[in-house]
Parts: C-alpha cells; structure tokens; sequence
C-alpha cells in the first residue's frame, strides 16, 4: 500500500544518502546528489497510470452498429412553453418521418420534477458522425426547420447538447406504447472510472429487467464528459417506488450501488411527461 511504499522509500532514499558521504566512496558533488534524491523522492508520489491499448467507445459500446444519439436540454421561457411545444409537435415528427434524413426521433419530453420549463429530445444517428453531418447540412437548406429554430430561439433562456454513445448491455430504446411517464437519471462520474461503472452495471441490468423498465443507457463522447444517462420507463410515480424497491430483494443489487455510488461526483433525476408525437409514449 502507500504507506508502505513511502515507508520502504525512505529507507531506501536513507541508506543511499548514507552510501555517498561514507569514507572511501566515490561520491559526486554535493549538488548534483541533491539534484537527484529530491528527483527520487518525487517520484515516489506520482501516480502510476495503467495504459489502456483501446478508448472507452470501443470497450463500452456496441460493435455491430455504429449508432450515435443526440440529447438535447432546452430551457423554454414559462410564458412560451405551450408555443414551444406546438412548434416542436409540428416540425420534428416531420424530420423523423422523412427518410431523406438518416436519424430518429426516439423520444421528446417536458420535465415534469426536476428543472421546470424544460424540453428534453433524444435523436438517434444510423451511421454515426457522417449522418450527424449530413442531417445537419440538409437541415440548413430546410426552410421550414430555419423558420421554426429562428421562432424556438426566441423562446429559449439556455440550451445544451451531448453527442452519445450506447451501452453495449443496454436495450436499444424502441417506441413503446403508453401512458408512461419516463425517468432520466443523470450521473456525472469521477474521471477514469467509466470502464469500471460499466463493468459493474452490465451485470446490475438484468436486476432492473423484470417490468421492461429500461429504455436505453448512454454515455457521453462530446459536451460534458464522463456523463452517464439512464433511461427508464414506468407507468406511474407509485410503480416507480415499487419497482426500485423491488430490485433490493435481488441478490447482489446492494452490492452494485455499494460499488458505484462513490464513483459519482454529481447525479440528477428527473421524471418527463412525453410530448404528444413522442415514439416513446
């Protein structure tokens, strides 16, 4: 451990210091020794890196696809949120429905508890970042989509986006039949720890399986890094409680959260209400 390590450091560092100034040895100048133990010391306090050969989006996503997700936060004014959303139902399934654009609308929402006044969409991209680009170029020349994100600006306090990748132990998230209400919780983990997060829930999924709750795990590649997004599907508040209460019966649940909790540095939750052309009703 490090305190054995220093321990043994010191000694080390001791009878090396010992070594240079006994009688008859050959010793250096005295700068030159001092240059060196202070670079020695040092070193017993940097920490050692373990190289990976492979980039977190090769071991954590799935390798038969190479699907890419948007998910876009919009702070709509109070006054404008009704407005919003009847432009936002007019003008995305449109986009969705339109197979001259290579992506999906998977599902749109309003923050019901959480942050209030808030739309929530979740894009999908068959092919990754070359259909992201060519979505975008093709939107540019969409006069209808120009005129309803000119109009959407003036509604808007803020809004942020995340470039996702999927969890390779997830479900792909597919439109489901209603009424749901929808739980997106957010966890901003400790940088490095990502491979070990998936490791421990590719095996926690199967406990949260039993009612198909689980619509879709992602993580973060562009925007706020190191960010995991967990996607789930209840048919109410009360069916919420009891399905997470029910995972605790399951050998081995309290084991995983025991594990992960600390490598969270921030988690969110919040519940979502779909719009009325959401796939994910």
């Amino acid at each position: 451990n490090r305190a054995a390590q220093l321990a043994l450091g010191c000694t080390q560092l001791m009878l090396m210091i010992c070594m240079s100034i006994s009688p008859g040895s050959k010793s250096l100048s005295a700068s030159t020794n001092k240059n060196r133990e202070d670079s020695w010391f040092k070193s017993l306090f940097v920490r050692k890196v373990d190289p990976r050969k492979d980039a977190h989006s090769q071991l954590l996503a799935k390798k038969e696809d190479t699907n890419l997700y948007k998910i876009q936060f919009h702070n709509v004014k109070p006054e404008c949120l009704d407005a919003y959303n009847k432009a936002s139902e007019e003008v995305l399934p449109s986009i969705n429905a339109d197979s001259h654009y290579p992506c999906e609308l998977i599902g749109t929402w309003n923050t019901w508890y959480g942050e209030q006044d808030q739309a929530v969409h979740l894009w999908r991209y068959r092919g990754g970042y070359p259909a992201l680009t060519e979505v975008m170029n093709k939107l540019r020349q969409n006069k209808e989509f120009m005129e309803y994100r000119n109009e959407r600006g003036k509604m808007l306090l803020s809004r942020r986006n995340q470039l996702l990748l999927e969890f390779s132990f997830w479900n792909e998230p597919t439109p489901r039949p209603g009424p749901n209400i929808y739980e997106l919780r957010s966890y901003q983990l400790r940088p490095g720890t990502m491979i070990e997060w998936g490791n421990y829930w590719a095996r926690a999924i199967e406990f949260r399986q039993q009612n198909s709750e689980a619509v879709g795990g992602f993580f973060s590649q562009i925007g706020s890094l190191y960010m995991v997004h967990h996607l789930w599907a209840y048919k109410d508040l009360q069916s919420r409680e009891d399905t997470r209460n029910a995972a605790w019966q399951h050998e081995g649940w309290d084991e995983v959260v025991y594990y992960t909790v600390p490598l969270i540095q921030h988690m969110e939750s919040r519940i979502m209400i779909p719009m009325k052309t959401s796939p994910l009703k």
